[in-house]
């Protein structure tokens, strides 16, 4: 590539960031890490009737808990800016007037009740209303095109409101080339005329968005599959300026778990997990969305099951590290199809994430979380965690899966009793807190071999014995290897939990 790759991440700031658009964000930052370049965060907020307080906040935070932080945008190696399409918009009516003067667009001043008369018409006659080049210039649509030159400077004087159109081409046949779809052909008569500004002094996004990426020297477009519908009018866009063209990428739709149809909060609510990378609170109605950071998954987790929605390396690996991901990301392994969004699978993802954590970063996270750790020292934590956490998927699993390290039983499960105890359980325990007082260096090994030896000598059955040792220490026939359990809480807890269940059974 001889330019510098160029992209950019252009999200609305309408509201949280769907992680399909985190998706998006992530293969502008692979692609552009993997060639040396840059990655552009604009914002475009031109609609400021949706525009909502905070969400680019919240966008950028996104960013940068995912590890995918833009090189520049608002506030931060400001080259090319302003990155806020609102405070860009002094540049966009040269830009529509050199159209108009070059007969490339038109000034339109049908109001919205015409323009709705003329779709309940055609729909009277079973037809569908198309603003181009079959009806502009017949005198039954209010444009420049048919009204004198005078006639329509003398609305814009009187402040009349209109839009520009761009005028699309008759009977042409656009050749366009996407980097994952390859060729597409397009017949210029199916297209519309499109809005490009209106007399409020605003850009429309094709026009902001054409012009912020030639004048931002963007070289590669990749974007969601939504946008595959523009891409005819955006190349006619810099054909009719006489600009090179960046190359587009149109990335294909997150399915529901289901498969048919976008995937949407509202799945992610009905079926319990979430869509958006960081929790939001909606400011005008206060309600909370779940975000997968408070869900407690690990930004590295949540960056490779996103990669896999809809690219693959072409290998069986699963598990990416960014920095592999930077290396390995090809456009052209990028599937059209759309990616089926599998909860399990990010679940998946996140278990083996937890496995390569360091414990004691893990058990900083746990005591953070949960109230009865607060008197507990982290170290003792982090030798818990290193049994518990190849059960568990979140920070969150720990305390069901290892609360008896903290807290002493002081009930039995029931089911769990009528399995483990026997008539003479109680006689075989005591016989067990001996051996434990007699193991001087209490250690795993130590116990192992005086416990284990003991019941081969005696040829007593080992579900004898270490079922209800397991309910003695645990209050359950569950968690780790049992004299794990006995060395990290200690002698003396060991054989007060012993006691207690002989106690109970007596």
């Amino acid at each position: 590539m001889s330019k510098k790759v160029r992209v950019r991440f252009a999200p609305s700031p309408t509201g949280p960031l769907h992680i399909g658009g985190v998706r998006t964000a992530l293969f502008n930052y692979l692609f552009a890490k993997k060639h040396g370049g840059d990655f552009v965060l604009r914002i475009e907020d031109t609609d400021q009737n949706r525009y909502v307080e905070g969400a680019e906040d919240y966008i950028v935070e996104s960013l940068n808990w995912c590890n995918i932080p833009f090189d520049e945008g608002p506030g931060k190696n400001e080259k090319y800016g302003p990155y806020r399409q609102s405070e860009r918009k002094h540049l966009y009516k040269k830009y529509a007037d050199q159209l108009i003067t070059e007969d490339k667009a038109y000034y339109a001043f049908d109001t919205s009740e015409q323009l709705d008369a003329h779709r309940k018409g055609h729909e009277t006659e079973g037809k569908t209303f198309i603003y181009n080049w079959h009806n502009r210039e017949k005198g039954r649509l209010v444009n420049s095109l048919v009204l004198t030159e005078d006639v329509t400077k003398a609305k814009i004087e009187a402040g009349d409101d209109y839009v520009i159109r761009f005028k699309s081409p008759q009977d042409e046949t656009l050749h366009l080339k996407d980097i994952i779809r390859g060729d597409i052909s397009i017949e210029t008569n199916v297209l519309d005329d499109k809005i490009l500004f209106k007399s409020d002094g605003m850009p429309t996004y094709h026009l902001a968005n054409i012009v912020d990426d030639h004048l931002m020297e963007i070289t590669h477009v990749i974007r969601g599959e939504e946008w595959l519908p523009s891409l005819a009018l955006h190349q006619l866009l810099y054909d009719a300026f006489g600009w090179e063209a960046p190359k587009f990428a149109h990335l294909p739709l997150i399915l529901k778990p289901t498969g048919k149809g976008k995937l949407s909060k509202r799945d992610g609510d009905k079926l319990g997990f979430p869509v958006f990378p960081l929790a939001y609170t909606d400011p005008k109605t206060n309600e909370t969305s779940r975000g997968y950071k408070e869900d407690g998954y690990f930004p590295e987790a949540v960056v490779n099951f996103l990669a896999f929605l809809g690219w693959n390396p072409g290998t069986e690996q699963e598990l990416f590290r960014l920095e592999q991901l930077v290396s390995d990301f090809d456009l052209e392994r990028v599937h059209k199809a759309g990616a089926r969004f599998d909860p399990d699978k990010t679940k998946w993802f996140n278990h083996h994430y937890m496995q390569q954590q360091l414990d004691l970063d893990l058990a900083e996270e746990f005591k953070a979380i949960q109230p009865k750790l607060a008197e507990v020292d982290v170290n003792f934590i982090a030798l818990v965690v290193g049994l518990i956490k190849e059960r568990a998927t979140f920070v969150g699993d720990f305390w069901d899966l290892g609360h008896f390290f903290f807290v002493t039983p002081t009930s039995y499960d029931e089911k769990a009793s009528k399995k483990a105890l026997k008539e003479d359980t109680d006689n075989i325990l005591n016989k067990v807190i001996k051996l434990v007082n007699a193991t001087d260096d209490f250690m795993v090994k130590n116990l192992q071999t005086n416990i284990k030896g003991w019941i081969t000598d005696n040829e007593i059955g080992f579900g004898k014995v270490m079922m209800p040792l397991r309910l003695a220490l645990v209050g359950a026939l569950q968690g780790p290897d049992v004299f794990d359990i006995m060395f990290i809480i200690g002698k003396a807890e060991t054989v007060k939990r012993i006691e207690a269940l002989v106690k109970s059974i007596n």
